[in-house]
């Protein structure tokens, strides 16, 4: 059972929860003796004492907030360098670890991938910090086993950067976030909410991290609840948890929307520290005797079931049982779902996965940051123990989220228990999570033990007629599926047990493998570029007026990262800012980077000195109905560029280039009801582009139609809120309005800078 307490809620003494109601003062002052107020209270979170420790701003309402450490991987490192390289970085201010785990199969774009991992290693020495070679960890397990400390902070430029389990809070950023800290600026954002997630209760048999994370999520996804809070888990049911099953829990946070998390510490989170040799690193945290939360999350563990989560969102789970009773009905929903989803641009369906009433599926991972555990593992081969997946289509293929968990499954015999039912086992790689690994055959539908299942993420192309399915389930029920040869299974119908396996970590495969520039630089040793390492475009400051066109119109509920700028293949690209500029929308729009690109041409054009009298006759009918107002309008005081419209774009991934890609192809705005997450809209202001927010309703402008934006650089330095637009119809304007939403000073002067890079450089 999962319970929302949305009007605020107290905790007392770490263990009773009391909604915040007009008793509230009288079961305080019996459970802890006295009474708080809510502001006072609200400073006894775990949360707040971390922020606090690391705001230097002396003002906890706007917080400007410096992180111990930096974490980022080879999708995103080499731009993030590149970028705090162009704005005159000398050296790496803090330890910041470049982990290889998401390029590091080379299949696609020749020698880019490795090209990548060559700069990462020069620029640990370069600059000064830690490099993780390809198939040694993925990110978050690196930073877990070497990098977290009880009480501290640590950004990372990936979503899922949560380490709250080991009392670390940890944030999932764009890169340009990263680029401030290492230019020694700060993350500045206001106070977060914090959502206590209260805990009873203790997992039922068979149930695990992914379960518990499916439910969590289900519940709160759609109506916004926790977005870009803090999450903090408290309660008597944490201590029931081993640190595994919380860190398996706490990865998945990222999908609820929250901003970051952290949890109470207890002997089981000491005795991971003392593992990893890291002892010093731990403290105990809790809440104090009184503190208050802005909401809550109840969640009794007894009652919650093996969980799936149907294409195509985390948020899309059943018990399993629901689907082992049920699937023609559940199947049918999810078609529906999909497709809005796939725009219905292939043919979808899951009923042929119907056999004799059971459903069956094709394939199952078990990998990374979520999946990828030493009791998560171990668990999967006590169930498959003596069992075997058989000759059929169906797979099974697990990735052990570090090199040190690999070893100890090779020296207690999991590993080996696990290939001899068919299994297999491969090294530290984040692909099957982002669509660079174990794609599955048109139609086909797997199940994993990985963080996301959005459309195309598993490597399927809508434009090449290619879509398959992936459904996330927790390790258990993937191992008990994968016993029954593809037959949908709860691990709860397992009857055997599970044992109780002791971690051992050794930590000389680091030692003799990652560098560590223990914090030196080294400027002697040059930058190694290869030739699909590209510098950033030059980028202009915001002029005083904008003619926007709308090249993209996207309608659905949620836009996916993914969909503005795929995830897989394209990937290898993303050194090369224009070259990866050419996959964006692709997905989703493919006609998205001609009409950008033709409206760049007409800037390009402009900026070099022609008149707007020489554009095309397209733009020049727009031209001379705007000037039919505003006659004094002229190619010295008047951009033109492109924008697209969405609903609520930004959900997923905390990359940067859904962003920059735009920007790069022209783009100037964003035009949304709402910006799913956080880190999509700063993405946005860092790459210098206006995040407007228009009212839901119907849009006074059309695909294709041009806007126009008087004064906007007056109105974004003065510090306004709501913007006056003009959609070109018919050859009149129509007026509406467009609103910037609650920016600080630095993101303004960002915006007129033209991008974060132009910032720092002036």
């Amino acid at each position: 059972m999962i319970e929302l307490i949305r009007e605020g809620a107290f905790l007392a003494e770490g263990r009773t929860l009391i909604a915040d109601s007009p008793s509230a003062k009288e079961e305080l002052q019996k459970t802890a003796g006295e009474i708080l107020s809510k502001e006072e209270a609200a400073k006894n979170t775990i949360a707040y004492s971390i922020l606090k420790d690391h705001n230097t701003s002396g003002d906890m309402e706007n917080l400007k907030i410096r992180f111990d450490k930096l974490i980022s991987h080879d999708i995103t490192f080499v731009g993030i360098i590149q970028t705090a390289r162009a704005s005159g970085l000398k050296r790496f201010p803090m330890p910041y670890a470049l982990t290889n785990c998401h390029n590091s199969l080379c299949a696609v774009g020749g020698t880019i991938n490795e090209d990548d991992h060559m700069f990462g290693l020069s620029a640990a020495k370069h600059y000064g910090g830690i490099y993780v070679p390809p198939h040694q960890a993925v990110i978050h397990q690196f930073a877990r086993e070497m990098m977290a400390e009880a009480g501290g902070m640590i950004l990372g430029s990936d979503s899922h950067t949560r380490y709250g389990a080991l009392g670390t809070m940890a944030v999932g950023e764009g890169g340009p976030e990263l680029v401030k800290q290492l230019l020694e600026q700060t993350y500045d954002i206001a106070m977060p909410g914090v959502i206590a997630v209260y805990l009873t209760g203790e997992p039922s048999f068979g149930v695990g991290p992914q379960d518990v994370a499916l439910a969590l999520i289900r519940e709160v996804f759609a109506s916004g609840f926790v977005k870009n809070k803090v999450l903090e888990f408290v309660g008597p049911g944490v201590s029931s948890l081993s640190a595994d099953f919380r860190i398996g829990v706490d990865v998945m946070t990222t999908e609820t929307t929250c901003l970051s998390s952290i949890w109470q510490t207890d002997e089981k989170i000491r005795d991971f520290y003392e593992i990893h040799g890291r002892s010093a690193e731990y403290r105990e945290l809790k809440p104090g005797r009184i503190a208050y939360y802005d909401g809550a999350v109840k969640i009794d563990l007894s009652t919650i079931k093996p969980m799936i989560a149907m294409p195509f969102h985390p948020s899309n789970a059943y018990e399993i049982d629901e689907v082992v009773a049920n699937p023609s009905d559940i199947l049918e929903d999810v078609e529906k779902r999909a497709a809005v989803s796939l725009d219905n641009a292939v043919p979808y369906s899951l009923k042929d996965k119907l056999r004799d009433g059971a459903f069956f599926v094709d394939q199952g991972i078990i990998a990374g940051c979520a999946g990828g555990g030493f009791e998560n593992i171990s668990a999967a081969a006590d169930i498959l123990k003596d069992r075997y997946i058989g000759p059929d289509a169906f797979t099974l293929s697990i990735y052990p989220a570090s090199m040190p968990v690999y070893m100890e499954l090779v020296k207690n015999g999991t590993a080996a228990t696990l290939m001899e039912t068919g299994a297999v086992l491969k090294t530290a790689f984040c692909g099957p999570c982002f669509g660079a690994g174990d794609t599955p055959a048109n139609n086909a539908f797997s199940i994993r033990h990985s963080t996301r299942n959005f459309p195309n993420r598993e490597g399927s192309k809508l434009q090449n007629g290619q879509i398959s399915s992936v459904a996330l389930m927790d390790a258990r029920s993937i191992a008990a599926t994968a016993a029954n040869r593809g037959r949908l299974t709860s691990a709860a119908s397992f009857d055997g047990i599970f044992g109780t396996y002791q971690y051992h970590f050794d930590r000389k495969i680091y030692e003799n493998r990652v560098f560590d520039s223990k914090g030196k630089a080294d400027p002697s040793i040059p930058l190694v570029l290869g030739p699909n390492i590209k510098d950033w475009p030059e980028m202009s400051e915001l002029p005083e007026n904008l003619i926007l066109k709308v090249v993209s119109e996207i309608h659905d509920p949620v836009t996916t990262t993914d969909e503005l700028i795929p995830s897989g293949e394209t990937s290898s690209y993303r050194s090369n800012p224009l070259g990866l500029a050419e996959f964006a929308l692709s997905r989703k729009d493919p006609s998205y980077v001609g009409r950008a690109k033709e409206v760049r041409d007409f800037e390009e054009k402009r900026k070099g000195g022609s008149s707007f009298s020489e554009l095309p006759e397209e733009f020049s009918s727009a031209l001379s109905a705007i000037r039919k107002e505003f006659p004094d309008v002229s190619e010295k005081d008047t951009g033109i560029g492109s924008t697209i419209f969405a609903v609520k774009p930004g959900d997923g991934s905390a990359r940067e280039q859904a962003a920059s890609c735009q920007k790069v192809l022209g783009g100037w705005a964003n035009i949304a009801n709402e910006y799913a997450t956080k880190r999509y809209r700063s993405n946005l202001i860092n790459w210098g582009m206006l995040p407007f927010l228009i009212e839901e309703g119907d849009l006074p402008f059309k695909n294709l139609d041009y806007l126009f934006l008087p004064g906007i650089r007056s109105a974004v330095s003065g510090k306004a809120d709501e913007i006056r637009a003009f959609a070109v119809s018919g050859g009149s304007l129509k007026p509406f309005t467009l609103r910037l939403g609650d920016l600080t000073d630095k993101e303004r002067k960002i915006i007129l800078d033209g991008c974060l890079i132009n910032y720092n450089r002036v």
